[in-house]
């Protein structure tokens, strides 16, 4: 029986592509008693009624996570949350600084506080390959995110209510994702561009994502941060897979982008653990009472996660497969 059987959850930011992939899995595996879709665009929130209908289990709340007195209210009776709302163009961010700091660090403290407020049980709060050592702004309010978070177990340690952070890399075909860019160009016939032809990078699919979400639910004691081992690729092969044959040109790296990513750096590496399908991030502190979890395995000294030194790689006709089934 599924954790999330009979319960309430309520998700951030519902309306976007990793949101849809959630509620329609929860909706069909999980039957929750209520999912309540939390987002601040109203013309989205419709497009998406539509995909599911007249579902009596949904609930549709139009806010923002800067808005501490709408979380309040949304959060009533919840159970379960998934914070995935976040401001995440890397470029845009360069050119609206305080506007991504309202939304991705100050909007989480505040779910962070309504969560409590509210006594839910548990919360896992999406983060992103950037906030490891990040180079960018995104990067560094994601990474403020995730230690809010993680920090939250210790003003919640009198309450019920307890935090996990999950961190994956690049979702394929989600909105503004780089797959759906390459089809459009090939599309119409033009040359793809490839900031670095050395580049590589992590991929996950949606449906794995949700999975890995669902499943830290079950597993979390709070204070995790979560790290999927998931297969890398070279972006010229991920541009060959998507658009055969389809002629390409460097443009050299963007302000505030890598040659390649990392999910765990060697300063995080220190307290890692494998276990099955992830990486766990033990607290450095833990107030709360967190133990370790059992059957970990202690990773080698000096481990760090980057997309270039992964022991799991994509190969053409693997990604050719999943673009065919999954995006």
């Amino acid at each position: 029986m599924s954790m999330l059987e009979g319960s309430s959850i309520l998700v951030t930011g519902g309306t976007g592509s990793f949101g849809k992939a959630f509620i329609a899995e929860v909706l069909a595996k999980h039957d929750p008693k209520r999912v309540v879709i939390f987002s601040r665009d109203e013309l989205k929130q419709y497009e998406v009624r539509q995909k599911f209908g007249d579902d009596p289990r949904l609930r549709w709340f139009i806010g923002d996570i800067r808005d501490q007195h709408r979380l309040n209210r949304a959060m009533h009776g919840v159970d379960y949350v998934v914070h995935a709302a976040a401001l995440k163009q890397v470029d845009t961010a360069e050119y609206n600084p305080w506007e991504f700091v309202q939304t991705n660090v100050v909007g989480s403290q505040n779910v962070i506080e309504a969560c409590i407020d509210a006594g839910v049980k548990k919360v896992v709060a999406l983060s992103t390959d950037k906030a490891s050592s990040p180079i960018n702004l995104y990067g560094a309010t994601k990474l403020t995110a995730d230690k809010l978070f993680i920090t939250g177990n210790h003003y919640a340690a009198a309450y019920p209510t307890r935090f996990c952070v999950v961190r994956y890399g690049n979702v394929m075909g989600s909105r503004g994702s780089v797959i759906p860019f390459f089809r459009g160009l090939a599309e119409a016939g033009e040359s793809l561009p490839i900031t670095d032809l050395r580049m590589t990078r992590f991929f996950i699919t949606l449906p794995q994502a949700v999975r890995f979400v669902t499943d830290s639910f079950e597993q979390m004691q709070g204070g995790e941060l979560y790290v999927p081992r998931i297969p890398s690729m070279k972006i010229v092969d991920l541009a060959q897979a998507v658009a055969p044959g389809a002629k390409m040109h460097e443009i050299g790296l963007r302000p505030g982008e890598k040659l390649h990513e990392e999910m765990i750096s060697a300063e995080e590496g220190r307290r890692a653990l494998l276990i099955g399908d992830r990486y766990v991030l033990q607290p450095d502190l833990a107030s709360w009472g967190y133990t370790a979890p059992q059957g970990g395995e202690a990773v080698a000294d000096g481990f760090h996660y980057t997309s270039d030194n992964n022991d799991r790689w994509f190969s053409g006709e693997e990604m050719i497969s999943i673009l065919k089934t999954e995006v």
